[in-house]
């Protein structure tokens, strides 16, 4: 028994220290027996064990992966060299260019950084499973801290690591560059990621203790998807293809001085690239290295002395459950009543619907979507196909079928991404519908009918009005919208029944779903369906398109070679469409059936 006025220690971030789960009371022990570190080694642990348990499609999926991230970073590296070696034949112009640019380049990553710095750490620090059982652990609270901090920098940089390693390594060859450049690098990316991670996590800290965590994380995507989404849409806006115009370049002087505007002394992303141009120079750069790391050396302090005070508070908020907003939203129940379908497949749809609407991080993602298909349709609207003398008739029936072939790709990674996991995402949850009085072809019906049904409508105004604005011949606008159609029940009928046939009910979110075995075939299968499309109809309409050109009517056997190749695409988008649904119906099934 703990003597009168005995001071209570403290532990894991604020929260009493020597209990153990059961709540009996222990011995703590020594400080130096938890390093944080130690800490780490389950997600270290994991990754070795899922490295050796192999699962079907895993050779699959990592050389695809593999193949398309050496071609990304070979891309890079190949564009930052010639990049370099361009500006190099400009002398001092060249290298003050370089310099700008680096710091350009800095300035970006440390916004991409602050936001997912924010979101890891809320992730990180509030919303991870294994807080509860660390909470009760006897762990020093500036261990678990640490051990958290190294994870959240981890998560939230790996890819900007990534993306500046080729673009940095591209540098450095074209500029002969030593040893000591590569050093600098290396001593400029540490600090420099730490910095804005650790902002993000004072800031997450701020957010939480304010709202509860799973409310903030909401905030947080919101903000992070508007934004991206007016960045996208300002980009395009601004018209930047003007800078190609020789009458509309600014004055030179002002022109450097809109470069140079945005760069500040007082932002870390100047101090990177300033102490990486110095290194790539054959100089050192103390001063500014010296305040890069003294930054975040304070900065990881100041975060790890306020989250010993207001951690504990922050995390008791992030256990309260979200509020469900639309549970009683009457007029989707009415909408959904009216159609034509039986009254379990209604029931089905208004919960995927409600479900849909309560996660954020699922309609959230449409906001980002409708602002690419808005600067998408205005690229088609400002395209000027008059400037091409006596070829825009063709290049406007030309961008018709690439204009389907986009339209085809947008639908598939909306499929991949919220089809395909319509089966995987009822979770642990799925021995409700296999008990319930309801088909399993009434259930992934359902799941077919509440993708087809957006995604429908996505494609035919991609494709429609995009037609609309080059000025496509009618006949090819009738073509590709009703082709379209057809391509949007192929598609999201693949997704469903592969969905059906490769679930994850598992999966700790909905989002790893997507990259499983089963998304990777899906986008394989759905990439040479598209591609078999746009040969089969482009074929069938070139007959047509020859005899307008020439001002004749089509003959006999141009007509009988169009109408094959436009049954032949019917054919092929039904024989996937229903395959792939009875496919998805058999493999629910056979799930179903408990062996005697």
């Amino acid at each position: 028994m703990a003597k009168p006025g005995a001071e209570e220690r403290s532990g894991a971030l604020g929260s009493p220290r020597g209990t153990r789960l059961g709540g009996a009371q222990g011995p703590p022990p020594k400080r130096e027996d938890v390093p944080f570190p130690y800490l780490l080694a389950p997600a270290v642990w994991s990754s070795r064990n899922r490295a050796r348990r192999r699962q079907p499609g895993d050779f699959t999926r990592t050389v695809l992966f593999g193949g398309v991230a050496a071609g990304v970073a070979v891309m890079l590296f190949s564009s930052a060299y010639w990049l370099t070696c361009q500006l190099a034949g400009y002398a001092e112009l060249g290298d003050y260019l370089l310099r700008l640019g680096l710091s350009w380049l800095f300035l970006a990553f440390l916004s991409f950084l602050a936001f997912s710095g924010m979101v890891t750490s809320l992730s990180t620090f509030f919303l991870s499973e294994d807080l509860r059982l660390l909470m009760a652990a006897p762990v020093a609270g500036h261990r678990l801290f640490h051990a958290r901090m190294t994870r959240a920098v981890l998560q939230a940089s790996w890819m900007v690591v990534i993306f500046l390693v080729p673009v940095l390594i591209g540098i450095g060859a074209a500029k002969c560059a030593g040893a000591g450049y590569y050093g600098a690098a290396i001593l400029t990316i540490v600090p420099f990621v730490i910095i804005p991670v650790a902002i993000g996590a004072l800031i997450t800290l701020t957010l939480v203790n304010v709202f509860p965590a799973r409310r903030a994380r909401d905030v947080l995507m919101l903000m992070g998807l508007v934004f991206a989404g007016a960045l996208v849409m300002l980009l395009r806006f601004v018209q930047p293809e003007r800078l190609l115009k020789v009458d509309s370049l600014p004055d030179i002087n002002a022109f450097f001085a809109t470069l140079q505007s945005p760069i500040t002394p007082m932002l870390p992303s100047f101090w990177a690239g300033e102490a990486l141009f110095a290194g790539l120079m054959g100089s050192r750069d103390a001063l500014h290295l010296a305040a890069l790391w003294t930054t975040a050396f304070g900065l990881v302090i100041l975060a790890r002395m306020a989250y010993g005070r207001w951690f504990f508070s922050g995390f008791s908020k992030a256990q309260e459950a979200r509020k469900a907003r639309f549970t009683k939203l009457r007029v989707l129940e009415t909408l959904v009543r009216a159609l034509p379908m039986p009254a379990p497949r209604k029931h089905l749809l208004i919960k995927d619907l409600k479900v849909f609407l309560r996660d954020v991080s699922q309609w959230s993602q449409l906001l980002l979507l409708v602002a690419l298909v808005i600067v998408y349709l205005y690229n088609f609207r400002v395209l000027d196909l008059e400037r091409v003398p006596y070829m825009s008739g063709a290049i406007r029936n030309f961008y018709a079928f690439l204009n389907l072939a986009m339209a085809g790709f947008v639908m598939a990674t909306v499929a991949v991404r919220f089809v395909f996991p319509g089966v995987s995402s009822e979770g642990p949850a799925f021995w409700i519908i296999r008990s319930s009085p309801i088909t399993l072809r009434d259930f992934l019906w359902s799941k077919f009918w509440t993708g087809l049904l957006p995604l429908l409508l996505l494609a035919e105004v991609l494709t429609i009005t995009g037609n609309r604005f080059l000025g496509v011949d009618p006949f090819l606008q009738a073509v590709t919208a009703v082709a379209v159609m057809f391509i949007s029940f192929a598609l999201v009928g693949l997704a469903t029944g592969l969905g059906a046939r490769y679930p994850r009910f598992a999966a700790e979110n909905i989002n790893q779903v997507a990259g499983s075995y089963g998304g990777v075939a899906f986008m394989i299968s759905a990439v040479l369906y598209i591609a078999a499309m746009i040969a089969l109809l482009g074929y069938s309409s070139a007959h047509y398109l020859r005899a307008l050109s020439r001002n004749r009517v089509m003959r006999d056997d141009e007509v009988t070679a169009l109408l094959i190749g436009f049954g032949l695409a019917v054919l092929l988008s039904v024989a996937i469409f229903v395959l792939s649904m009875r496919g998805g119906v058999r493999a629910l099934t056979e799930m179903d059936q408990t062996p005697v």
